[in-house]
């Protein structure tokens, strides 16, 4: 039974035509450009001894994401398409830019934050905790003593991989409504309602 499976034979050559189609090629580069672009905007942030894991300190690099999105979605319309961009073609764009962004710029964090400045990771992770020993009262009558004793083991116990998935499902849930307006405007189709 096993042996009549048939496993697809994918070499490096089909990998290779396959990451070369204009509309990869093009966001997976606004892609990495917005990665550089919010990995900068930590840097600073760090730099100027502002705790740039701080999610309110760091939700203006989001500014970076939709500027590169719509970028790359006009210059994928005025390069490849002549002036016309289907509504998939932009939505694909802006996902692909905003979810190669987010995740490089996890990983970018990630790394500064496990081999430069490990002291950054539990600087945030103290503020949180303190941040939840704050507020006890109203989270212990709002949501239970038992979750919020969940809630405190869980971050507590976080480690700094946690910054990759959570820089990912931040900016994928924000990214949602910017992605759709970036898409309907910037799309240019070559029929009206009036023509056939």
């Amino acid at each position: 039974m096993y042996e009549t499976l048939i496993y697809p034979q994918f070499s490096m050559q089909q990998f290779i035509s396959f990451i070369n189609k204009p509309i990869l090629k093009i966001s997976l580069l606004f892609g990495v450009i917005t990665a550089a672009l919010a990995f900068s905007y930590f840097l600073v942030l760090y730099f100027l001894k502002i705790q740039p894991l701080n999610k309110n300190i760091r939700v203006p690099d989001f500014g970076f994401y939709i500027a590169t999105m719509a970028t790359a979605t006009w210059y994928y319309r005025r390069r490849v398409g002549k002036g016309l961009l289907h509504l998939w073609e932009a939505l694909t764009i802006c996902y692909v830019v905003n979810s190669m962004g987010a995740l490089l710029t996890g990983w970018l964090i990630y790394g500064f934050v496990s081999l430069i400045d490990p002291t950054l990771f539990s600087g945030y992770l103290d503020e949180s905790l303190q941040l939840l020993t704050s507020d006890k009262a109203n989270l212990v009558k709002t949501i239970g003593a038992v979750e919020y004793q969940k809630m405190y083991n869980e971050v507590s116990r976080n480690t700094p991989g946690v910054l990759i998935s959570d820089e990912f499902g931040k900016k994928s849930l924000m990214a949602v409504l910017p992605i759709i307006i970036i898409s309907l405007l910037l799309r240019r189709q070559p029929y009206g309602v009036n023509q056939t």
